[in-house]
């Protein structure tokens, strides 16, 4: 019966890749829509151009900074892709700052990193995937008896994988799956990519800073990557992204300061870049791994007890797992 079901997933981070070749694999026929030029979603990826340093078009991860895996399913997957070489185990330990400074470790879980960027690994994913179509811009869903319309084009069943305010902005107000996106509130992000002439501080992993009105997470994207190229990824605490959203620039100089600051680097950047994002976590994550009422299914990392990568995926395969169930 699933061979003769046509699914349309908005959506191509890895929540959306994931539900999609879940489904193809089991025979169903499904459309991926993206409205980006490139799969990834929050897993994104820059390339660093002009810079007029010796690693000029290095690839630095943007968006999520590292993977971890607590279940076989993810597990699984994350073997195969350490057997290839997409990703390695970066780090158990990072740094926290506190008012005294870099003066405590924490212990977790095995980061795994990606030497080519977070972002190749949901391609990588989707590589099967017979109908992608990016960059795609959908701008309704709508019912219509039991199938669902994506822009006038009819399937049996619609995914939205995305941020919650982004698949409201689809849906009509009185659709049902936009009264489960309600509880989702969603804070903005500021990543900044500081890349210098040498390696000027004293060596880390990562940084995660407490009681800092500017940054909340600091990489050092050499030691991730495993080049040791001098390029650090500061990600910046959400109220300054808010407050900054419009000309996310204007954040450079008081990222700068603050990173400097924070990790003693003797030397300014001889480059930066600072990103944006509008919806970059959700503040509350749900409980549930996702939602499905047989038509419209929603997925992603806010339905997760903790938002991360491995949720994304863990979401958009159970979501793909009951609209198999359910046909």
């Amino acid at each position: 019966m699933s061979a003769a079901l046509r699914v349309a997933v908005v959506g191509g981070g890895l929540s959306g890749v994931a539900c999609a070749t879940r489904l193809h694999r089991a025979g169903v026929e499904v459309v991926v829509l993206d409205r980006g030029h490139r799969l990834g979603g929050r897993m994104a990826t820059r390339t660093m151009r002009g810079t007029g340093l010796p690693y000029d078009g290095r690839v630095v991860d943007v968006g999520a900074s590292y993977l971890t895996a607590s279940t076989d399913a993810f597990g699984e997957l994350v073997s195969a892709w350490a057997a290839r070489g997409l990703v390695v185990p970066w780090t158990d330990r990072f740094h926290v700052a506190t008012a005294r400074g870099l003066d405590a470790t924490s212990t977790g879980p095995v980061r795994y990193a990606a030497p080519g960027g977070l972002r190749g690994l949901v391609e990588d994913l989707a590589a099967d995937l017979p109908v992608v179509i990016a960059p795609r811009s959908v701008e309704e869903i709508s019912r219509d008896g039991d199938d669902v319309l994506v822009d006038g084009e009819r399937f049996d069943v619609a995914v939205l994988a995305m941020p919650g305010p982004q698949a409201a902005d689809l849906l009509a107000d009185d659709d049902p799956a936009a009264a489960q996106l309600e509880w989702q509130e969603w804070s903005s992000a500021l990543t900044l990519v500081a890349a210098y002439e040498r390696r000027c501080w004293e060596e880390f992993d990562g940084v995660f800073v407490n009681d800092s009105p500017e940054l909340l997470f600091v990489a050092d994207d050499g030691r991730r990557r495993g080049d040791d190229a001098p390029v650090l990824v500061a990600h910046a605490q959400a109220e300054l992204a808010a407050a900054h959203l419009d000309d996310p620039a204007r954040a450079t100089g008081l990222l700068v300061a603050a990173l400097t600051a924070l990790i003693g680097a003797r030397e300014q950047p001889a480059w930066t870049d600072v990103r944006r994002w509008s919806l970059a976590r959700v503040v509350e994550p749900g409980l549930r791994t996702h939602w499905y009422d047989g038509t419209v299914g929603l997925c992603g990392d806010a339905w997760s007890d903790v938002s991360r990568v491995e949720a994304a995926y863990l979401s958009g395969t159970a979501l793909a797992d009951a609209v198999l169930a359910s046909r």
